[in-house]
């Protein structure tokens, strides 16, 4: 595949009649942020000046070093298929580099590669591929997002119940605009409740992916009236929204996780890796699980990958290994929800996975019951652990786990701290609804 180059860009923005360009960065959270710019200046972007205050960026830097420049990756160009009555807008993702033209530390994109180049040299390279599932509500008079949806469809429902059908195409058809290679697209279990699949790719890809494909499904929902929301929990007792997300190692173009005269055909490389991942399970839960809200849905019931064991037949351990072998060998975990940073999800996952092949680290039989039905002495004696319990229990495992703390980076590791720590303190502190209807009239 030919490089693509700055030219190249150039002409495809005058070809496409492209009037702005959206500069796209995160934070550490994975909020999207951009910068808009007229095209007479994207060829000052193609070259890395764009510059913008990085003090305005939670979790960025301090005042007194507020300089950061915006490097565009020329391979994410990509004309964003909605019509604006100002011209054509197109966007490109970016690397942020701070004033002395590095890599800025607490870029998560330029986080996730460093973390790629450890792989990288052992040999291997991540491929990435998520399923992200979401909730289409209303919106009140006001425009403002309600929980109320029409649609009472369920799993693979067709339309007429399922009121999302056509609302997902219109989705697909901008996914597809963009570049996109969609598999699948269905309603889930939730009422209102939605999830579409497109293809694998190497790590950066997928992340940068997640984002485009959460900022394309608001959008649509959007314009047919509708709140699209990645909240892990949205409605008590009703199905959370997972992101599940299938990984496999490569080298020298082979899968490294197939090994067709193993057990499982499975290779020692796989099994090591699968054990990485359940041995930070704990320690990664608060990046791939980043909300007070995650872990209303990471309770027994609604398939919520709760317990750290792997499996290849059912759906209840955290790591499950789908049935297809040779070049589709891949490990499924099951925990991490669209909430989280995809950049940083991915570098945490990558880092537990080849520490787990550095301490060929033994993940154990594959445990082939329902764990749901397991009772707690059963589950003790298989030494079948949990996923923390909410967002305190699960910083306090990040912060004794430093392999885990190297994959974010003393910058990244420090602000996002700092921040949960906030976060979990604002809401511990709150009087809640429950508390109100259960005691009030009681105590």
């Amino acid at each position: 595949m030919s490089k693509i180059t700055k030219d190249a860009i150039l002409e495809k923005a005058k070809e496409l009649n492209v009037k702005f360009v959206k500069l796209q960065f995160t934070d550490v959270f994975g909020t999207t942020k951009n910068v808009a710019i007229p095209v007479e200046q994207l060829e000052k972007a193609l070259d890395g000046d764009i510059m913008f205050d990085g003090s305005s960026i939670e979790g960025f830097v301090r005042i007194e070093e507020s300089d950061m420049y915006l490097k565009p990756d020329l391979t994410t160009f990509s004309l964003i298929p909605w019509k604006s009555e100002y011209g054509n807008v197109a966007r490109l993702i970016c690397d942020v580099y701070d004033s002395n033209g590095k890599p800025f530390a607490g870029c998560p994109r330029c986080n996730l590669k460093r973390v790629i180049k450890e792989a990288e040299e052992m040999g291997f390279t991540m491929n990435a591929g998520p399923e992200a599932e979401f909730y289409l509500f209303e919106r009140d008079e006001n425009g403002f997002p309600t929980l109320n949806s029409k649609d009472k469809g369920g799993y693979f429902d067709l339309s007429p119940i399922d009121l999302g059908d056509e609302v997902r195409r219109a989705m697909v058809t901008s996914l597809q605009g963009m570049g996109f290679e969609i598999e699948a697209s269905h309603h889930e279990v939730g009422e209102g409740q939605h999830e579409i699949d497109f293809k694998y790719a190497d790590a950066v890809t997928t992340a940068d992916n997640i984002l485009t494909f959460k900022f394309v499904v608001r959008k649509i929902a959007m314009q047919y009236g509708l709140h699209a929301t990645f909240m892990p929990k949205p409605i008590f007792a009703k199905a959370g929204s997972g992101m599940h997300v299938h990984q496999s190692l490569f080298k020298k173009n082979k899968n490294a996780f197939y090994d067709a005269n193993a057990k499982y055909q499975l290779s020692k490389t796989a099994l090591y890796y699968i054990g990485g991942l359940l041995s930070h399970a704990r320690g990664y839960a608060a990046v791939t699980n980043p909300l007070v809200n995650s872990y209303k849905r990471l309770v027994p019931g609604y398939e919520a990958p709760v317990y750290i064991a792997w499996s290849e037949k059912n759906r209840s351990p955290l790591v499950r290994i789908p049935a297809r072998r040779g070049v589709g060998t891949r490990a499924e975990l099951r925990c991490p929800d669209p909430s989280c940073n995809p950049y940083l999800a991915l570098a945490v996952t990558l880092k537990a996975g080849i520490d787990g092949i550095r301490k060929k680290t033994d993940p154990g039989e594959p445990v082939n019951l329902n764990i749901y039905h397991l009772t707690e002495q059963q589950k003790s004696d298989m030494g079948i652990k949990s996923l923390p319990a909410n967002l305190s229990e699960a910083l306090d495992e990040l912060e004794a786990d430093e392999i885990i703390k190297s994959a974010l980076g003393p910058h990244i590791y420090e602000n996002y701290m700092v921040a949960k720590r906030i976060e979990w303190d604002e809401y511990r502190s709150q009087v809640h609804k429950w508390e109100i209807e259960n005691y009030l009239s009681i105590y």
